[in-house]
């Protein structure tokens, strides 16, 4: 096995713990109500497409069209996107960061498109850690596809064999293997640990 020379971490679901509800309790004080406007309006599925390549604005626009009489409920879910994110320090993070202590090139990679993410950088300075940080949106790729993996391998200038790429998506892990790269889905910190230790990296 070619010995690992950068990490490449992405397991945005970890890092930060996400909550639209929350946001939404005093907005949409009805339950059902506010289930129906998630259920149908700000799905799981429109929120995962904006964030890996289109603006809130476009998205925003798209939705309003769709739903005219949501208009302001649709525009508060950007104008509240901060009520929504819970700072996570968990396992993966103390990795993460102790990875990048011992001399590792790691990069982190995020989902948030790249307007929220400046909002996101405010908040969770550990997003700003030295060794590189890129966004999936910023360059217009969705996952899992084969580009995006190979635009990270020319903006770092990285030998796919050598380039660790760790996951909190079984499919996303396997676009990675595909395109060449060794590759771990995070289960949780002890088990990321244990992959790590295989590999031959020390935390």
């Amino acid at each position: 096995m070619t010995p690992v020379k950068h990490i490449v971490f992405d397991i945005g679901q970890v890092l930060i713990h996400y909550e639209p509800d929350a946001a939404f309790r005093e907005l949409i004080p009805d339950a059902a109500e506010r289930k129906w406007f998630f259920d149908n309006i700000c799905t799981h599925e429109w929120n995962i497409e904006q964030d890996r390549g289109r603006k809130w604005v476009d998205a925003e626009a798209l939705l309003i069209a769709d739903f005219p009489d949501q208009e302001d409920h649709i525009r508060s879910f950007r104008k509240n996107w901060h009520m929504m994110i819970t700072h996570s320090i968990d396992g993966s993070v103390t990795i993460l960061r102790q990875l990048i202590a011992d001399g590792h090139d790691v990069t982190m990679l995020t989902n948030f498109a790249s307007d929220t993410l400046r909002e996101a950088w405010e908040r969770f300075p550990f997003l700003t850690e030295s060794r590189g940080v890129t966004v999936s949106g910023d360059i217009g790729l969705i996952k899992p596809d084969k580009a995006i993996y190979d635009h990270h391998v020319a903006a770092f200038e990285l030998e796919p064999a050598a380039t660790l790429f760790i996951d909190d998506s079984a499919k996303n892990v396997a676009g990675a293997k595909q395109a060449g790269w060794q590759s771990v889905q995070f289960t949780g910190p002890e088990a990321l640990k244990a992959d790590l230790n295989n590999l031959g990296i020390r935390v």
